[in-house]
Formats: structure tokens, sequence, C-alpha cells
């Protein structure tokens, strides 16, 4: 039975290395999946997906006008399709989110999606917060904050290591504009 997955996190926990060692599995047993990343994220090229130990793979883009439900029912009259990754998810539309829902339903193909919880402000991004109400499994990806404890928040800082406080939700960047934090540091840093 297909389902729906939201695998979730603060930076870097492996999201991204989790969902190409999954599609691996996938092609490595002669099954066909596919692998969505948002447009917005061109850190490391357009239309791939990377992890930060080195592994990438090619994916198809989505922007927030993407019509995923339609995207998927091409791909999957093309030829059996067995399962469906979506990275970034947080930048996904409540309405995309809904056509996950349906390629789950009603064509009962296996949507797996991996992306932040929140973001600088612990605030959910549109897309985190329907799947965290929708999915039908939820799975937390840990990593750790500098002092050990889990982190589940993410502090972004300027070009001196100093705390954002405010600004637009969606900056792109990696470990040179952001760090994961146990609420604790996170608290102090940023409320």
């Amino acid at each position: 039975m297909a389902q729906l997955y939201f695998y979730y996190s603060a930076m870097n926990a492996g999201k991204s290395t989790s969902l190409l060692q999954s599609a691996y599995n996938y092609t490595e047993r002669g099954m066909r999946s596919e692998i969505f990343t948002a447009s917005v994220d061109d850190r490391y090229g357009q239309g791939k997906v990377a992890s930060r130990i080195g592994i990438q793979a090619p994916a198809h883009t989505f922007t927030p006008e993407t019509d995923l439900l339609k995207e998927i029912q091409v791909l999957q009259h093309q030829s059996k399709l067995d399962c469906l990754f979506i990275d970034e998810a947080q930048f996904l539309t409540k309405n995309q989110v809904k056509q996950l829902v349906e390629i789950v339903d009603d064509l009962k193909i296996p949507v797996l999606a991996y992306g932040l919880r929140t973001d600088f402000m612990a605030e959910t991004f549109e897309g985190s917060q329907y799947l965290l109400a929708w999915a039908d499994k939820l799975v937390e990806l840990k990593t750790i904050c500098h002092c050990g404890k889990k982190a589940g928040f993410v502090v972004r800082i300027d070009g001196q290591g100093n705390p954002v406080k405010q600004g637009l939700q969606v900056e792109v960047g990696g470990n040179d504009k952001y760090e994961s934090m146990c609420r604790k540091h996170f608290t102090q840093l940023v409320w």
C-alpha cells in the first residue's frame, strides 16, 4: 500500500544522503523511481540532488507553479513508476502537498518527501506544515548541536557569524549561512 512519508530535520542531518540511498535501492532492484527538487536551491547546480558527502543524482525541478500530479501522470504513462522522491520538500505549496496525497491515494505510488521542519525563526514552511499534517508517516532525522544535544532548529548567520533575527524566509545556503542548534542555544541567540 502506497504511503506519503515526510522525513524532516534541521540542516546537516543527512536528508539528501538518505534520499539518494533510498532512490539507489530502488534502482538496484530494477525498479523505477524519480527525484524532484526545488528549483530555488541551485547550490549544486540546477536539476541535481547532492549530498555534502559527495554523492548526487539528477532530478526534475519544481517551482510553486509546478503541477506535480500532472508531471507524475506523464512519467507514469511512459513506464511504471515505483516511487517518487521529493528533496527540499519545505518549498512545496499546500496545493502541491495535496497533489502528493493524490499521487499516493489515486496513483498508488509511494512518495518520500525530505525537508526542513522550520525556518531560521522557528516558523514552519508551507510545505512542511502540510506534510506534517497529512503525511502517513513522519520520520525525524537527527543531527546534533555544538553542545552535543539533538539539534531541531536552524540559526541563520551573517558573514561575521552573528545570528540573523529577521529577513525573508527563504535564503538558500549551507554551512556558510546556517547552523543547526538545540532549542536552548537557538532561543538564547534568536529569541
